[in-house]
């Protein structure tokens, strides 16, 4: 029996469209070539990271926000400034013997606030100022998480287009078999017809996978603050991710946002002995001179004045801050009772993702056995086109499986982070 290889030296011309094609790849590389000329590859996920700790507008606004947080804590400790005033008293008033009755008072009126007025306001900015702090840092894990995770989907969209294009070459190697065998009389050429079908299919699949990948690095540029876009990871990430040791010592402090709501109550518990004192009278203090038209004589002026809280005595603003921070106390233990179940939750999906992708990684390997039997097989005629077109399918739905099976453990993982406060992805924040 004559062998296939020996065959496919008869093969016929390939195909007008298939030169077609090809040549529109070709023009289509060149085209991203030029587009991309200044793009850049991604760094690794920590050096990422660095870089987008400078540059992320997200946070960069948050770093803003408590900058702002701590003058406002600084300015909350200045004095209350005095007041100059000048006065002048019996203005076109009628002379006495010829003396002009005029007389000038200038005087300065310091304000001093009492009750405990001007400590509460310290106490609650400072509050505020902390409150900002652990709301920054909730903030910097986050963004750490969330570029993980965007940085892992688009190394798995990488990994999907490439399994896209090695899905392409397969379908062309077995559209040429099955083209040698209709030649040498062994299949019909409905084979060829299904064939070229499956090319078609795999193309379409592989350039709707490129478009994805493509949106995936954009999204991982934006995120990241990138000054070029960014075309391709070239450090992997989902094959080094590992699900770390477990705490045995975690609690809820360590949560970022616990601590951010803690901070909030506390600052929001702080404002209510704020609103408390706003009603005591502050107390001023007026020292000044005296001096008559009349005489080049002068004498010293003393005044004492006090508010009274006669109509407003601020009850309503207590009410309301009282409010406010038993509305945040409850957020607190509502938070607290979710991180608790986020928390177990998420130690079942690492654990889950884990085995997941233990199974994958089988199932990708016994895929790619029965492939490269079938190919042996359909080779030999032993094996059917469609049998071998099914074998070649789920080759790449097994591999593509496994690929989900490490975004889902990235993803688990950023859950875990979240829960327990701290980046599992090799960057301690």
């Amino acid at each position: 029996m004559e062998t296939l290889s020996v065959r496919s030296r008869a093969l016929p011309r390939r195909h007008p469209s298939g030169i077609l094609v090809r040549q529109t790849l070709l023009l289509l590389l060149i085209g991203s070539a030029c587009t991309f000329a200044h793009a850049a590859e991604a760094p690794p996920y920590v050096a990422l990271l660095r870089q987008a700790q400078a540059n992320a507008p997200r946070l960069l606004a948050q770093a803003a926000s408590v900058r702002a947080a701590a003058a406002d804590a600084r300015q909350s400790s200045a004095w209350l400034n005095p007041t100059l005033s000048v006065t002048a008293e019996n203005l076109g008033a009628p002379q006495a013997g010829g003396l002009s009755q005029r007389q000038d008072t200038y005087s300065v009126t310091q304000v001093f606030e009492i009750g405990g007025k001007r400590s509460a306001r310290v106490e609650a900015e400072l509050r505020k100022s902390s409150a900002a702090a652990a709301r920054a840092h909730e903030t910097t894990l986050t963004f750490a998480v969330e570029l993980a995770v965007a940085y892992a989907t688009a190394e798995a969209m990488q990994q999907r287009s490439q399994v896209a294009g090695d899905e392409v070459a397969r379908a062309e190697d077995d559209m040429r078999a099955a083209q040698a065998l209709v030649k040498a009389g062994r299949e019909a050429e409905l084979r060829v017809a299904q064939a070229r079908a499956s090319v078609a299919a795999s193309r379409a699949g592989a350039q709707s996978v490129a478009a994805d990948t493509t949106e995936a690095l954009e999204r991982l540029s934006a995120l990241a603050g990138a000054a070029e876009p960014l075309t391709r990871i070239g450090f992997p990430l989902l094959a080094k991710v590992a699900p770390p040791p477990v705490q045995a010592s975690w609690s809820l402090t360590d949560a970022p946002a616990v601590a951010s709501a803690s901070a909030e109550r506390d600052a929001l518990s702080a404002q209510v002995k704020v609103e408390q004192t706003r009603s005591i009278p502050d107390i001023g203090v007026t020292v000044g001179m005296r001096k008559f038209g009349w005489s080049s004589e002068k004498a010293a002026t003393v005044g004492l004045s006090l508010s009274i809280p006669l109509f407003d005595q601020n009850k309503a603003g207590i009410d309301a801050a009282r409010e406010r921070a038993n509305s945040a106390a409850l957020h607190l233990e509502s938070i607290k009772m979710d991180l608790v179940a986020q928390h177990r939750s998420a130690l079942a999906q690492v654990r889950a993702s884990q085995l997941r992708l233990l199974a994958a990684e089988e199932g990708e390997s016994a895929a790619s056995e029965a492939y490269r039997l079938g190919r042996m097989g359909y080779e030999a005629g032993k094996t059917s086109l469609l049998e071998l077109l099914a074998i070649r399918r789920a080759l790449s739905e097994a591999q593509a499986l496994t690929i989900v099976s490490r975004l889902a453990q990235v993803r688990a993982l950023a859950t875990l982070s979240l829960a327990e406060g701290r980046n599992l992805f090799g960057e301690a924040l």
